[in-house]
């Protein structure tokens, strides 16, 4: 799986979330839910999905007769510049854009169960694989995705957005588990409603995933009288590609009102949103970074880093960027005059941490003054050792200045450091720092690093060099459930396998009279394997077993309305393959 070049790239701290594919752990009855599922979509979605995805199903290496490889996917992914990777379920929001910024496509490993096959609340490889896949064959459309992938990552989130993620990936992995309690799920639910209650204001990650999920996910693209389908989760729900196209359905037009609609991934969606062409979703995600703090920075930017209470970066005029946990500021006349760190923290420039400013050396945290220093005309970032010299300030000489804020330095410089001509660091030693009466860093505490800078340009989530940080993401606390199947199930499976082995092989039909025997014997009340015989029963050969394999159908259907719509669109399909 790791020769594509692209997955070479992948950061190291992405690869807490991939998983083993496991091929041979999908029963005969996963492969016949995918078969079902692809011939249902693809004579569905030829009609009315974007022109790029039956195209795209062969140029991503999906097959209508089995569950991809993605060995086999990375191969032919690599050809397009993409590669993929299995993962367990959900993995956080920031991590899968992570993902999309490398050209990696995520997909969930587990295929969704036979009572679930219209539509699954967890992701699946339909949906990742079949869904995904196909759409990123389009140039534009995989740009967009990349875009996202590197806004996306370094949108804030909030304290509670975790433990939400949490709760639903619980959700939906008890909901995809048949052996769930009712109990379990509705408890599950409720915790959901308590987080939700007490979530406050949306963050910037919870509003730029309301973008994703309405174009990545469940997007529509053309005329809002005639739309066409892109979003995943719809070219992959048997149920949802028809429904979506409903006049129930809302259908609305996508621009950056879309961020504020919020979305129940366990449901059928109740409105959609339709943009014109690809290119549109790259404007409307364009509008919606300018108003991020990665774009803005500022008082608000350096309010969300500390609010966030994770890793975050803020970045100085200077280019200069401090990675670490954010805790505290000074405030002068409603600016932000100083920044302080908790714990381990970095300095870097253009994303590479800086030489001697690791977690190591800054180990207890970092604190700095943001503005201008006192008495100099030029941006304090161009002030040269001459400019520097002539307010006072000397190499190996004792100084005092201040800032325009009030802040006042007390000590003897020892370095300078400067890229592409600006100046991004002081560091002194017996160093006093202070704002009125409040002592910021003492003469005793060692080496004092001051950062240069006017004002914070941006801040995003995350550290600037995720490597020289030693970012590290843990895995989710829930894993999806390995479904026990018991016995009779386990013998089901293998029929299902005998059935799949006469269509692999070839072999004579006049076995498929003792499967299909063996089928009925066994009292099973399963649908999808009497369909699965009648694909290979459509010559005129075998008219008695036909007819005995369509009345078990009828009867099915009379007695089983919430699954007879399936049968008939089974049937339906059959020889058109």
């Amino acid at each position: 799986m790791f020769e594509n070049p692209v997955l070479e790239k992948l950061p190291k701290h992405l690869t807490a979330f991939i998983v083993e594919q496991d091929y041979n752990s999908y029963t005969a009855q996963d492969q016949a839910v995918w078969r079902y599922v692809m011939r249902q979509n693809v004579n569905f979605l030829s009609k009315y999905a974007h022109e790029t995805y039956i195209d795209g199903l062969k140029k991503t290496g999906i097959s209508v007769d089995h569950i991809p490889s993605t060995e086999v996917m990375n191969d032919i992914l690599g050809k397009i510049g993409w590669a993929s990777v299995t993962v367990d379920g959900f993995i956080p929001p920031a991590a899968f854009m992570e993902f999309q910024k490398y050209n990696v496509l995520v997909i969930a490993a587990d295929i969704r169960p036979i009572h679930q096959i219209e539509y699954t609340p967890a992701p699946d490889i339909i949906h990742e694989a079949a869904g995904h896949a196909p759409i990123i064959s389009n140039p534009e459309y995989a740009a967009y995705l990349r875009k996202f992938g590197e806004i996306g990552s370094k949108a804030f989130s909030s304290k509670k957005d975790y433990e939400i993620y949490e709760a639903i990936r619980r959700l939906s992995i008890l909901k995809t588990d048949p052996n769930s309690t009712i109990k379990d799920i509705e408890n599950a639910e409720m915790r959901i409603d308590e987080l939700s209650l007490a979530l406050g204001p949306p963050s910037e990650m919870s509003l730029i995933r309301n973008l994703h999920w309405w174009t990545v996910e469940y997007g529509l693209i053309g005329t809002i009288d005639q739309p066409k389908i892109y979003g995943a989760g719809l070219l992959s729900s048997i149920g949802e590609s028809v429904g979506a196209l409903k006049k129930n359905v809302i259908k609305l037009p996508y621009d950056i009102n879309a961020r504020d609609y919020s979305f129940d991934i366990t449901k059928p969606q109740p409105q959609l949103f339709v943009t014109p062409n690809f290119q549109h979703l790259s404007s409307v995600l364009e509008e919606f970074a300018s108003f991020m703090a990665l774009s803005t920075g500022g008082l608000d930017g350096i309010i969300k880093a500390i609010e966030s209470g994770n890793t975050s970066t803020l970045v100085y005029s200077s280019g200069l960027q401090v990675s670490g946990t954010f805790t505290d500021m000074v405030l002068h006349n409603g600016n932000s005059v100083y920044i302080k760190t908790n714990g381990p923290t970095t300095l870097n420039y253009e994303d590479e941490m800086l030489d001697g400013h690791g977690k190591s050396y800054h180990k207890d945290g970092f604190g700095s003054p943001i503005g201008k220093i006192k008495g100099t005309l030029k941006p304090t970032r161009f002030l040269s050792n001459s400019d520097l010299s002539s307010i006072g300030i000397k190499m190996g000489k004792e100084t005092v200045f201040e800032f325009e804020s009030g802040i006042k330095i007390k000590g003897i410089l020892r370095n300078v450091l400067r890229k592409d001509g600006k100046l991004l660091l002081m560091s002194f030693s017996d160093c006093l720092v202070q704002h009125d009466d409040i002592i910021l860093f003492e003469p005793g505490w060692g080496t004092y690093d001051m950062a240069v800078g006017e004002n914070i340009v941006s801040a995003f989530s995350g550290p600037a060099d995720a490597e020289g940080f030693g970012l590290e993401y843990s895995a989710p606390v829930d894993k999806t459930h390995k479904i026990k199947h018991n016995q009779k199930t386990q013998k089901l499976h293998q029929i299902y396998q005998n059935v799949r082995d006469v269509r692999k092989h070839r072999a004579d039909l006049d076995v498929l009279k003792n499967i299909w025997k063996e089928f009925i014997q066994g009292n099973y009340n399963d649908w999808l394997l009497p369909i699965e015989i009648l694909e290979m029963l459509t010559k005129g050969e075998e008219e008695q077993l036909k007819t005995e394999i369509n009345n078990y159908l009828n009867a099915l259907c009379a007695d089983h309305e919430n699954y007879a719509h399936l049968i008939k669109n089974g049937k339906d399909v059959i020889g058109r393959f």
